[in-house]
Parts: structure tokens; C-alpha cells; sequence
């Protein structure tokens, strides 16, 4: 497969759609609004989403070294080619079935976790929160992330593949800056969260297509 910017575009925009870091954050600013503190709020949220960015890109950089260091490059290729399909196939399964059998998901025994450093709000536990986030949520949505690094890892240059996961990341954050800046500017959290609860099976089907269909492509181009 070619790397496109539309490829590239299409496939941070569904990683982007992701009901894991959204939940986190829209609980955050509904601790925050209760206190009645929107410039606390704003602080604490961005330097959450500028964390998830950090560690998103870092985790990226570093799976595209560690498959380039091997010289079994096409067989990863065919490995994640294959594991997307699968993974595609667990989200397509949540749109009918959510919560039966596998769920890619928060594991329940860290969400307690999650909310203890939600409820600090603090600068260091927004920090702490973006680390967490942005390793559980991998599982959620993160079949398409590795996807696109396993189609970078055999093309251009490594200057080249950076710019490219910096752009994703870029649009992978965008849609929790939009909530953050929402709630900032009045839009009620509480509308938020029934309107990601409404779309939460929409996004799997979304995600679980993409994925099966990156994962075709990438066996038969």
C-alpha cells in the first residue's frame, strides 16, 4: 500500500474517535466543574491531552524502531495485517454484542485506579492520568496506529515516518481538544457524556471497519 495523506488523515480520524480517552476526560471536567473551577479545569485538561500526545507519538516511535530493527519487517507487516483483522472483527462484535465475550476496553481492575487520580485533579495526576490513558487505551484503538507504523516501517526515511506519526497524533487529539474547549465555553459535560454513550457502538463499527479493511488491503496490495 502507498502512504497517502488521506490514509493517513482517515485512519488518525478513526483512532481519534476513541470512548476510552474520552471518558476519562469527560469525568475529569465533570470533577472540575463541580468545584467550580473552569481556568483549573483548562489547565488540568490540557496538560492531560498534551500527555496522551506525548506518549501516544513516544509508543509510536518506538514500535516503528523496534519492528526496524528486525530484518522480519514483512513479516510484521503480515503479523499486524492479520491482527487487525481480528481486532476489527472484536469491535464489529461490540457494535452487536458490547460487553459479551472480548471487549477492548479499560480493564475494569484499573478504572478505580483512573478515578482515584481523577478525583485528585491535580496538575501531577493529570499527568499520571495521560500516561494511563494513553497505554490502556491502546488496546481500544490502537490496531490502527500499528497498522499505519507497520506500512511506514518499510518506506521513506525515519525524518520522514516522525512527520508523518507527528501529523496523526495531531489529529488523534483534536476531538479531546474540541470537548475540552466545548466545556470550557459552556457546553454541558453531562451532554457530552449521553452523546458518547449514544455513539459508543457507532464508534466500534466505525473503528472495526477501518481495521478489517486495513487489514485486507494490506494482505492483498
Amino acid at each position: 500500500m502507498d502512504i497517502t495523506i488521506p490514509l493517513i488523515v482517515g485512519s488518525a480520524a478513526i483512532d481519534s474517535i476513541n470512548p476510552c480517552a474520552f471518558a476519562v476526560l469527560i469525568f475529569l471536567i465533570l470533577y472540575l466543574l463541580a468545584v467550580k473551577d473552569k481556568k483549573k479545569m483548562l489547565q488540568i485538561g490540557l496538560v492531560y491531552i498534551f500527555v496522551v500526545y506525548v506518549v501516544y507519538l513516544a509508543a509510536g516511535l518506538g514500535l516503528l524502531s523496534f519492528i526496524q530493527s528486525f530484518t522480519l519487517t514483512k513479516f510484521f507487516y503480515y503479523f499486524t495485517a492479520g491482527l487487525s483483522i481480528i481486532l476489527g472483527l472484536i469491535n464489529l462484535k461490540d457494535y452487536f454484542w458490547y460487553g459479551k465475550g472480548i471487549t477492548l476496553a479499560i480493564p475494569d481492575g484499573q478504572k478505580e485506579r483512573l478515578n482515584k487520580y481523577i478525583k485528585k485533579a491535580t496538575l501531577p495526576a493529570a499527568i499520571i492520568l495521560g500516561v494511563l490513558v494513553a497505554f490502556f487505551e491502546l488496546p481500544c484503538t490502537g490496531g490502527v496506529y500499528l497498522a499505519i507504523i507497520s506500512l511506514l516501517a518499510s518506506r521513506d526515511t525515519w525524518f520522514t515516518v516522525f512527520i508523518y506519526l507527528v501529523f496523526y497524533n495531531i489529529i488523534f487529539i483534536l476531538p479531546l481538544l474540541i470537548i475540552l474547549f466545548s466545556a470550557y465555553k459552556g457546553l454541558s459535560p453531562e451532554k457530552i457524556e449521553r452523546w458518547r454513550q449514544g455513539k459508543k457502538r457507532g464508534m466500534r463499527l466505525a473503528i472495526g471497519l477501518v481495521l478489517v479493511a486495513l487489514g485486507v488491503l494490506m494482505f492483498v496490495l
